[in-house]
């Protein structure tokens, strides 16, 4: 903020300021966001060409807005990008706890500063990123939180109980001239539900028994799940009537954009190769699709982001114990991992007992996809055939989570049937990656895992190693 903005309110009207409501701030800098082409929910994954153009329209409208989705959808991360569509800064009274316009002040206490001190009256300039107000919806939330109540310290002090300077505001006037954001509505109990109804009809507020209309300008946004209007809770019908638009979220529609989600949110800290980032992928939608899953929860974006993590938390343990100069995740740490999935899945009451199994079996099937739709091609045949082979001629390849990436190809070069084909496989696995000793132990797993998911070699484990050898068929023959 440059240091010559005004500061008292005769400057400011003397600068030629012009008051706008918060919507009007939004529509404004919206449609200058379209004009330009710039994004107008930048960093959301997926929603450019369905929800995105639902919440535009809805924004230029005026509209306040409910979000409906599954958990993992995006939902907040949507609301709070909705900052960025504010102006930077906002002229507001110094001290005032509503953020009063210095030109139309509402709350009793800068109207009598106002009335004072008049042009004098000493202003403040608030940052959007102050201008948001978030509330997740629980069980114990009060009246008082969100709207206000007698501050007894006030009382105390000597004021009159009738005097409205007495009033310690909630989160939802002193999120005035912002952006206020209520997570899991259906939570809210239905008598706290009540106490918003002011707010997004009339935009004011009551307190108590006082006379009080103090007028809010604010953009409302509101997240939801859809069963939570039967199950856990429900948005009572004159809210749900008072917002203008009723959302829907969804999850990534297609493999390319989970992937770029993954991409985006996980925190990785190693090499995380496409084929993997894939297979997660594809492992997610699977979950999601699959029968054994209660599908009325969702499966949130958090499984496939925490999967990735934990790869690279894998693929850093194997580098400082096996002295690999680079940390590379393969196929073969996602078995260990899958346990650590299963708090994040709700499984149909039939599957008791069986929730491991279930998910260990949708992650192999989500590999045998990826493995057919990368090596399923000629380029990578020479080298699988050579690869069946060389299990066929009695040789074998063992790993585990700590075995390192020299060892797997030392392995693999004991017959050179075995390595012919390995540049063009290693491409067609990983077409835009720099190959590296790491990289290629991972496609040579890779590669070695879908072999044996298509039936073409045998793989046995135990005592936390993994040995991949002919079927038995072959290697009697």
């Amino acid at each position: 903020m440059t240091d010559d903005l005004p500061t008292t309110a005769g400057a400011l009207r003397a600068s030629g300021y012009h008051a706008r409501t918060v919507k009007q701030e939004i529509r404004d800098n919206l449609l200058a966001r379209l004009r330009a082409g710039e994004p107008s929910l930048p960093g959301i994954v997926g929603f450019e060409e369905t929800v995105g153009p639902q919440v535009e329209r809805a924004l230029l409208a005026g509209h306040d807005i409910v979000l409906l989705g599954e958990r993992g959808q995006g939902k907040t991360r949507l609301i709070r990008s909705l900052i960025g569509l504010l102006d930077e800064w906002i002229p507001v009274i110094a001290g005032c706890q509503v953020h009063d316009d210095p030109t139309r002040p509402g709350c009793a206490q800068c109207r009598r500063l106002s009335a004072e001190l008049g042009d004098d009256l000493p202003i403040a300039w608030l940052h959007r990123s102050e201008r948001y107000g978030e509330k997740l919806a629980t069980p114990d939330t009060s009246v008082g939180d969100l709207i206000g109540d007698v501050d007894p310290v006030k009382v105390a002090e000597g004021r009159a109980l009738g005097d409205l300077e007495t009033i310690h505001f909630g989160l939802v006037p002193r999120t005035n001239r912002g952006i206020f954001a209520v997570n899991e509505l259906p939570d809210l109990a239905e008598r706290i539900q009540v106490a918003l109804l002011n707010v997004l009809e009339e935009r004011d507020i009551q307190v108590r028994g006082y006379t009080l209309r103090l007028p809010l300008d604010m953009l409302v946004v509101a997240s939801a799940n859809p069963e939570d209007y039967t199950n856990r809770g429900r948005i009572i019908t004159p809210l749900k009537d008072r917002f203008g638009a009723e959302i829907r979220t969804h999850y990534p529609l297609t493999l390319e954009l989970e992937v770029e989600l993954l991409r985006q949110e996980a925190s990785i800290e190693a090499v995380i190769p496409e084929h993997l980032l894939e297979v997660v992928a594809r492992f997610t939608r699977s979950v999601r699709e699959s029968p054994a899953i209660d599908q009325r929860s969702g499966v949130s974006a958090r499984f496939a982001i925490a999967c990735v993590e934990e790869l690279s938390g894998a693929a850093l343990r194997r580098s400082a114990i096996a002295g690999d100069d680079e940390p590379v995740a393969r196929i073969g740490d996602l078995a260990d991992i899958v346990p650590s999935l299963l708090g994040k899945v709700e499984f149909d009451v039939s599957e008791e007992g069986q929730e491991e199994q279930a998910l260990a079996l949708l992650a192999r099937r989500a590999t045998a996809d990826a493995w057919r739709a990368r090596l399923g091609g000629k380029p990578s045949r020479p080298f699988l055939t050579g690869m069946v082979a060389w299990f066929d001629a009695g040789n074998a390849l063992q790993t585990s989570d700590v075995t390192s990436a020299a060892a797997i190809l030392d392995a693999i070069a004991q017959d050179g049937s075995a390595v012919e084909g390995l540049g063009a496989m290693v491409v067609a696995v990983e077409p835009r990656m720099a190959a590296s000793p790491g990289l290629v132990a991972s496609c040579v797993e890779f590669a070695a895992e879908g072999l044996w998911l298509t039936r073409r070699i045998d793989k046995d484990e135990l005592d936390g190693m993994t040995r991949y050898g002919a079927v038995p068929s072959a290697r009697e023959a």
